[in-house]
């Protein structure tokens, strides 16, 4: 079994990390995403998101010839579909960037290819994917009709990396892959295993599905404990923050710190994908992610009540008069991911809300978000905290914690992370 030729379709933050680290064991990559100017930037040496290190193993890669990227599927011995999974509507999964990778290779695929789905896609994905394929290759075999026979091989492995450390965790986390047979189970742990370090654990497709979505979902429930405390201690006049550090203490107790909210394309759309199929059984599962889509909201009635007690202590002037500075717009600490972020859409609305300045930073970013424009001003920390008459900190990145007492001094702060508990 070789697989000396490996699509990765999709180049985002977990797709061209994989393609880069195949390509550093010096397997020929073909990068496919329907973004030309990613896949400009990449064939330079480039890359257009922030991951730390990553910009080498790229520059490397395509230096060395074993990393190309381009808009149109070619054919390869594995094919690995990494685009997004987002939902519409009443949080109904949307697969349609899956349909469309899987139609976009379906014309280059071969006898004994293996075709891998990455993205985080609900119970049945996979074989939803595999019946795409059969529809658009009729001349060509697939598991749910020959079983172990059949020409292509599909499975299922999701990705389960954290932003930030993204290399290692591919290669030191173990992979969970669920196969649509036992044959297509092991023809994706010999490719994983070109580069990954932990163990290549063997499921079936629907198995693995749910795994992921059940590790997110256990850490929504976990969130929205954490949450809902932050907002009963503040109505009871408690530090959540020393609350949950003596709780801690217990040996069986490991509270998780409360924030504004959940994002990121994981934690808060994941449990969805449960409760879309299970709606009547997912009772938990569906309470949890209301009380984390919910903080947002009480995090804006915070910054009301901070503009009332500023005007309170300055009557002169009106809330046309008082500058806001949101500190933090990506969904996690050190990292220039906006997708699903709680703190994205609370600067958002506090720009669209209030009559006065407000600034927003974010060292991890060049651009003002284009939700963003026209509402709010990008700015540096020390500009904006002189600037600032309320500071409302989002996203506890590491320039943050270095801010003293002195520079929030007369300024009323919400801190939703405890940064400066």
């Amino acid at each position: 079994m070789s697989f000396e030729t490996i699509s990765v379709v999709g180049l985002g933050y977990i797709g061209l990390p994989t393609a880069a680290v195949f390509a550093a064991r010096k397997k020929k990559v073909i990068g496919v995403d329907v973004n030309a100017q990613a896949v400009a930037t990449i064939n330079r040496g480039d890359i257009h998101i922030i991951e730390p290190d990553l910009d080498i193993v790229v520059r490397t890669a395509v230096t060395e010839g074993y990393l190309r990227a381009t808009t149109i599927a070619e054919p390869a011995d594995a094919f690995l579909i990494a685009v997004p999974t987002p939902f519409k509507g009443d949080h109904e999964p949307d697969l349609s960037y899956i349909k469309a990778a899987s139609k976009s290779i379906a014309p280059v695929l071969k006898r004994g290819d293996l075709v891998i789905l990455e993205s985080t896609s609900p119970v049945g994905a996979t074989e939803q994917m595999s019946a795409w394929l059969a529809q658009a290759r009729p001349d060509l075999s697939f598991p749910q009709t020959l079983g172990e026979a059949s020409d292509i091989r599909i499975a299922h492995c999701p990705e389960r990396v954290l932003p930030g450390h993204v290399l290692r965790e591919l290669i030191e986390n173990d992979r969970i892959i669920g196969g649509l047979t036992r044959k297509c189970s092991e023809a994706a742990k010999h490719l994983y295993q070109t580069f990954v370090k932990g163990e290549c654990i063997i499921t079936d497709a629907r198995t693995a599905e749910m795994c992921k979505l059940t590790e997110n979902s256990f850490r929504d429930v976990n969130i929205a404990f954490a949450n809902e405390l932050s907002m009963i201690c503040k109505k009871l006049e408690i530090s959540v923050w020393e609350l949950i550090r003596l709780a801690n203490h217990h040996p069986r107790v490991n509270i998780l710190q409360p924030g504004p909210g959940v994002g990121g394309h994981c934690i808060a759309v994941d449990p969805w994908f449960i409760v879309s199929k299970t709606p009547d059984d997912a009772r938990l599962i569906r309470t949890a992610r209301e009380v984390n889509d919910s903080k947002p909201t009480w995090v804006l009635d915070q910054v009301r009540l901070a503009i009332g007690k500023f005007l309170q202590a300055h009557p002169s002037k009106t809330a046309k008069d008082v500058t806001i500075a949101c500190l933090g717009l990506a969904f996690k600490p050190n990292i220039d991911d906006l997708r699903e972020s709680p703190s994205l859409e609370i600067a958002v609305q506090i720009a669209k809300n209030h009559p006065g300045t407000v600034l927003a930073v974010e060292p991890n970013i060049e651009q003002i978000p284009e939700r963003l424009n026209g509402l709010a001003a990008l700015s540096e920390i020390d500009n904006a905290l002189s600037l600032a008459d309320v500071v409302v900190l989002l996203v506890d990145h590491s320039p943050f914690k270095n801010i003293s007492k002195d520079q929030l001094s007369s300024r009323q702060v919400i801190d939703t992370r405890g940064v400066w508990a």
